[in-house]
């Protein structure tokens, strides 16, 4: 991150992917004023939300994939582009099916740079500095997500809601030039033997897509031979789908992911969660326009402490289900969440901001900093270490999913008319029987939690996304060896060092090692030690001792020879930063040796051993000739005993 081309990769990144994190917060307080200009019915600002989160939900699992294999920079300077044209073509709708068509548009956009993005950042830094380069991009995003909803109001109450779009047109014309010039290319090493799973994506989109007019159309059509035509026919396209990913080697969406209670179980309270935010947010930015008499600009800053408590709290939220396990936070957040949202059911008109909505946003947004950060920790920890990008793509994906639904199916559940968001009198009405629909859901989501959820094991896959800002969907995470295995690679992904000229940031401690005393303070006590040569498995002295670097080179070791390098990797790097925390918290500077004379020595040095060997194995080569060297230089006798 110290050298000018990472800051360039970063500055690259926030700026695609806040493009699309400002669109899924700045839509919302839009609707009323593009309503009333379109002269358009409910069931076109429905469709206004959910054409862009139809395809983006869709294809975002193909579009990790498409980057992977033809280049993540390529492919992410497409998607900047094509989420611009579909901007353009937003802002200068002269209808509302032009408008429609072009969100749809937007969405294929985000699908190819929304998890390009993180790509980018995964194949450019050095997996020292990637960590950290996540949390940067990450934090900036959650700042881009915060100012969302205060800036979309100001353009609709001043220039108008066709710059809410048009605003993308710039920053995609600054964005993709720095791309080309200053972001280094990237793809999968891998040979790719199977085909991408197309046919797999277009059937779960056409089944969305089905299922979302049915339940838009119903409320004006009524079930007419159409709206049921489709509605039946989502069904079997789904059912189609399903039956598709069962027969296929590599899958978009393999069943047997499905096989751990805990992914699925977490998986179903994500929909509940992010069905009740999507439900929420559509009409809660309506009702304080329509009925409450707010102006665009204020109705984004009252819901804006959400967003802003999940920037400044989430990542202390992620830390402390860690320490305490998911079940508490996946079971209390949701129903803090149901509190808040019937706690707007006192807005109405003439509301005050001070004594009826910010209670109800600041509750709100304390139930979602109490359960964002542990889902996707929880969703991470429910599959091995080579399958977090394809879990976190599935979870990401089913949250969108459930919005879809949501506000689709809301207004036909709560009798909103279509012309309901022109009148103050019965908007309110319907929104008052949304509101415990939406709480509902919630409480049926803390209910499963309670009941299915436990605690991941201790060397589980952590999350690198600390701050989870967004209201639509959970942040997406990346395989720990660089790849996202999806729609059309079911596989670990192997890594990427060898593919990317120049790897950027600072170099690794163990690159410039010259010499000097050895370490007073050593990475292992004796205790853990014992435990292991009496016969205890090393999981559980990790659980016990998760500073011992030991442990996770035994764990490391055991999953190497069990054939699971991915997973072996993972323990191998937590080992090695586990005794390379210990060696500079006693004062070491990053040079002199660590004798394997000095058995405390033997567990950081084991790890380090176990670091090369699994990083050859998934082709980081950069990441395995320095820990060779560093092995070589510093403790010759390791190298010859270790081999």
């Amino acid at each position: 991150m110290g050298t000018p081309v990472g800051r360039w990769v970063l500055f690259t990144t926030v700026l695609g992917s806040g493009m699309a994190m400002l669109d899924s917060t700045v839509v919302n307080v839009a609707l009323p004023r593009i309503g009333r200009d379109l002269d358009a019915d409910m069931a076109v600002l429905q469709w206004t939300v959910n054409a862009y989160m139809l395809t983006l939900a869709g294809l975002i699992l193909l579009g990790g994939a498409l980057g992977d294999r033809y280049g993540r920079r390529k492919v992410f300077v497409l998607g900047v582009c094509w989420f611009a044209v579909g901007s353009l073509l937003c802002g200068i709708a002269p209808n509302a099916g032009v408008l429609i068509a072009a969100r749809a548009l937007q969405g294929i956009g985000g699908a190819l740079l929304t998890p390009g993005s993180l790509a980018l950042i995964q194949a450019s830094f050095h997996p020292d500095d990637r960590a950290r380069a996540v949390g940067v991009w990450s934090g900036l995003g959650g700042v881009g997500a915060a100012v969302g909803p205060f800036l979309g109001g100001w353009l609709v109450d001043g220039p108008g809601w066709r710059w809410v779009f048009l605003l993308n047109v710039p920053l995609a014309a600054l964005c993709v030039p720095v791309a080309l010039r200053h972001v280094p290319e990237s793809r999968d090493a891998r040979e790719h033997a199977g085909r991408f799973d197309v046919l797999g994506a277009l059937l779960g989109a056409l089944s969305l897509a089905l299922l979302t007019y049915a339940l838009i159309a119903a409320p004006g059509q009524g079930a007419s031979p159409v709206v049921v035509g489709a509605a039946v026919a989502g069904v079997l396209l789904g059912a189609a789908f399903v039956r598709l990913e069962k027969r296929l080697d590599d899958p978009m969406l393999p069943p047997e992911i499905f096989a751990s209670r805990q992914f699925t179980a977490v998986n179903l309270v994500t929909v509940c969660v992010y069905a009740a935010f999507a439900g929420f947010f559509f009409l809660a930015a309506l009702q304080l326009q329509v009925v409450a008499g707010y102006s665009a600009l204020g109705a984004g800053a009252a819901l804006l402490p959400t967003t802003v408590l999940m920037l400044l709290l989430s990542a202390r939220s992620g830390a402390l289900g860690e320490r305490i396990g998911p079940r508490v936070p996946l079971t209390v957040g949701p129903l803090l969440c149901a509190g808040g949202m019937l706690l707007m059911l006192r807005v109405g008109e003439g509301a005050s901001y001070v004594r009826d909505v910010l209670p109800a946003v600041v509750v709100l947004g304390l139930g979602m900093v109490t359960l964002v950060a542990p889902l996707t920790a929880t969703v991470l920890g429910a599959v091995d270490a080579g399958r977090a990008g394809l879990a976190s793509g599935i979870n990401n994906a089913a949250a969108r999913a459930a919005g879809l639904i949501a506000v689709a199916a809301l207004p036909l559940l709560t009798g909103m008319g279509p012309s309901a968001y022109r009148s103050a009198a019965e908007f309110g009405s319907t929104f008052r029987r949304a509101m415990p629909v939406c709480a509902g859901v919630l409480v049926v989501g803390s209910l499963l939690a309670f009941l299915t959820v436990r605690r991941p094991p201790v060397a589980a896959c952590h999350p690198e996304c600390r701050v989870a800002c967004g209201v639509s969907g959970p942040p997406l995470e990346r395989d720990r060896g660089g790849g996202m295995p999806a729609a059309g690679g079911n596989r670990p992904a192997r890594g990427h060092a060898a593919d990317v000229p120049g790897r950027l940031g600072p170099m690794s401690i163990h690159e410039n090692l010259l010499g000097g005393p050895a370490p007073t303070h050593l990475p292992d006590d004796p205790e853990p030690r014992e435990l292991l040569a009496q016969g205890t498995a090393p999981a559980d002295v990790a659980a016990k001792y998760p500073t011992s670097s030991l442990a996770w080179a035994q764990l490391a070791d055991d999953a190497f020879d069990a054939g699971r390098t991915v997973e072996s990797y993972a323990y191998a790097r937590t080992g090695y930063h586990r005794g390379l925390d210990s060696l500079r918290r006693a004062g070491w500077k990053g040079h002199g040796p660590v004798p394997w004379e000095h058995e405390p020595n033997r567990g950081f040095l084991r790890a380090l051993h176990a670091l090369a060997r699994a990083a050859q194995a998934i082709g980081e080569q950069a990441e395995y000739e320095r820990c060779t060297t560093f092995l070589r230089d510093s403790s010759p006798l390791a190298a010859d005993t270790l081999g």
